[in-house]
């Protein structure tokens, strides 16, 4: 009979390779931590043993997500109340509990073959290890957040993803940076409302939002669902204006055979030449300098390359020394400013110049906004400050966010970060809200009691005035101050129009994309929109006219696909050589689908109606 699983020995894998087999996994596996919190070893290693399939599984790898836990000996914290003595007092740091193995770093694989405590006082016979603290749970970004436990699990993701992309100082160094693309923030704000995680990582240097007056309150309609309506005062003031960079490069590249690209204004005989008034703005180095203005289609760098293919011999038997143009020009509706330009050299001792274009972006509407709860939304009104709301000592809100947006999704940590910011601006301090710091009924009474102290309702609530008529509302409404962070989502960076322009060559359909001067996709959602309208010229016009028509011959004998003879003035069919032929308007993509058919060896034929 054979052995149980349990009984036969372990595989031991190291960084996923097979090294050999033990006997006793167990001890094996327990001398190796041992070890390695006795330093004998590195700490980086971590091991896991898998019972299961009987595999011990040692990993020393880069790249592996690590976490900090105290280490639990004998259903006793490792980590004293002395060493938290010494700590505070700096005798020893954070490192120094690492060398003597108070703490040790577990990777996923290992985390399986512990058990957990989240508080000292939860610790038994079986547990293992202690949370430092439960902030440790999330990572750099979602810890940086605040009051997220009491928002709903959905909004976690979300608000995290936000965060992420929020325009701010991304780097000290910008001005030496020459990123491909960069948004900075102009006036960068610290939260009100912080966690620990935030001022551990001291990301109060790279600020990512501002803080905002909020009112939640509807306006006429305009900030229905997730629409914000913005104070015009507030936008001209600096509030989520932002300057977006972007750098383009070019370098003079080598060929084989001698030729190379060279840095100049082309001349009027290149191939490719762009017309006088694209080269108006260059150096006589065919670079652009600094602080000029610059529009889409206009050529930052000018740069001339040899021919794709050896020249042809003239007359005379000396070669034609032809050239193309190969400049570098400003994006397909972008404007801006030159920043900055860089003139250096690479590796392989040729030319490089990197050009950086600036744009200063103000909130408009089409802009897109975020709190740090996963309130979302866009722009949908700029108002003047005497048409909006205020309050009876004269404050006008930055932001108006409709009410229902909150109870919906279950933010109530927002409703939280309005309270705490607004008692901390009228009280000249910052509030901690790291997630499971404390109890939330208590915190809403400490705010509440440093609003009241300051002459203000105790939950936030206050009596607005309508900037238009001048006449209090019947109903007191809410407002604070929430950080917002502005997206890099922007109007100005995704508005696109065309009438005409470039098509695809395989299809005849216009090209997608706003950099190649494409349309807007009328899919097939929107066909059937139509569709159910019964609006058939529309729908011709958009699927048929406005994308790629064709006029084509087709045979009324044999149902192919024929040409026209221009010499012989004639359309000819090319599989019975008749000339009754058809010209139908189709769109071009089923003459590409009937070509396709016929290179499966399928030759499909067209049925012509009869008169």
């Amino acid at each position: 009979m054979a052995k149980e699983k349990s009984e036969r020995r372990y595989q031991v894998y190291l960084d996923g390779r097979s090294i050999g087999y033990v006997r006793n996994g167990r001890n094996f596996v327990e001398e190796i931590r041992r070890n390695r919190r006795a330093g004998v070893i590195s700490g980086e290693i971590n091991v896991a043993i898998i019972r299961k399939l009987n595999e011990i599984h040692i990993n020393a790898d880069r790249g592996r997500a690590r976490k900090p836990y105290i280490i639990v000996e004998n259903g006793a914290s490792k980590f004293s109340a002395e060493l938290l003595e010494k700590l505070r007092n700096k005798e020893i740091d954070y490192n120094y509990l690492v060398r003597r193995g108070v703490i040790e770093y577990l990777d996923a694989e290992e985390e399986e073959n512990i058990r957990v405590a989240l508080e000292e006082k939860l610790i038994d016979k079986d547990t293992t290890h202690l949370e430092i603290d439960p902030a440790t749970f999330y990572g750099f970004t979602f810890s940086s957040n605040v009051f997220q436990e009491f928002n709903t699990v959905g909004r976690h993701p979300i608000s995290g993803n936000f965060i992420k992309q929020g325009q701010g100082l991304y780097a000290i160094n910008f001005n030496n940076r020459y990123d491909a693309r960069a948004y900075l923030l102009y006036y960068p704000q610290m939260p009100i409302v912080n966690s620990s995680a935030y001022r551990t990582l001291k990301m109060n240097r790279h600020s990512s939002g501002q803080n905002f007056v909020v009112a939640l309150s509807t306006y006429f309609g305009y900030n229905m669902k997730d629409a914000l309506v913005l104070n015009r005062a507030a936008v001209d003031r600096g509030l989520g204006r932002s300057v977006f960079f972007r750098t383009y490069t070019d370098e003079e590249r080598r060929y084989p055979g001698g030729q190379q690209d060279h840095f100049k204004v082309p001349p009027a005989t290149t191939e490719g030449y762009l017309g006088e008034h694209a080269y108006s703005k260059l150096s006589e180095d065919g670079i652009i300098e600094p602080e000029l203005e610059i529009k889409e289609g206009e050529v930052l760098i000018g740069k001339v390359s040899p021919p794709r293919f050896l020249e042809e011999q003239t007359s005379f038997g000396v070669g034609e020394e032809k050239s193309r143009d190969n400049s570098a020009t400003l994006r397909t509706g972008e404007e801006g400013t030159i920043d900055n330009v860089l003139i250096s050299e690479s590796l392989g001792a040729t030319k490089i110049v990197k050009v950086r274009v600036r744009n200063i972006k103000v909130p408009e509407v089409g802009d897109k906004f975020a709190s740090r709860h996963g309130q979302k939304g866009v722009v949908s009104l700029v108002v003047p400050p005497e048409d909006m709301p205020f309050t009876k000592d004269g404050i006008v809100p930055d932001l108006l966010l409709n009410p229902l947006s909150l109870p919906s999704r279950m933010t109530f940590g927002h409703m939280m970060e309005t309270l705490a910011a607004k008692a901390g601006s009228i009280g000249g301090t910052q509030f901690d809200g790291t997630m499971f710091s404390g109890k939330g009924r208590e915190k809403v009474d400490m705010y509440g009691d440093i609003l009241k102290k300051h002459g203000f309702e105790r939950f936030g609530d206050e009596a607005l005035y309508d900037g238009r008529t001048g006449k209090k509302y019947d109903a007191t409404i809410f407002t604070g101050v929430v950080y917002f962070n502005r997206l890099l989502h922007m109007v100005s960076t995704k508005m696109i129009v065309r009438s005409r322009g470039p098509v695809q060559i395989l299809t005849h359909q216009p090209t997608e994309g706003k950099p190649r001067r494409g349309g807007l996709k009328f899919g097939e959602m929107e066909r059937d929109a139509l569709v159910g309208y019964g609006a058939s010229l529309l729908l011709k016009d958009r699927m048929l006219e406005q994308s790629d028509k064709a006029d084509i011959w087709i045979c009324r004998e044999c149902g192919d696909v024929g040409y026209f003879d221009h010499i012989k003035n004639v359309p000819v069919c090319p599989l019975d050589a008749g000339n009754n032929l058809e010209k139908v308007e189709i769109s071009y993509a089923f003459k590409l689908l009937l070509d396709e058919i016929k290179s499966l060896h399928i030759l499909p034929r067209v049925r012509m109606r009869s008169e």
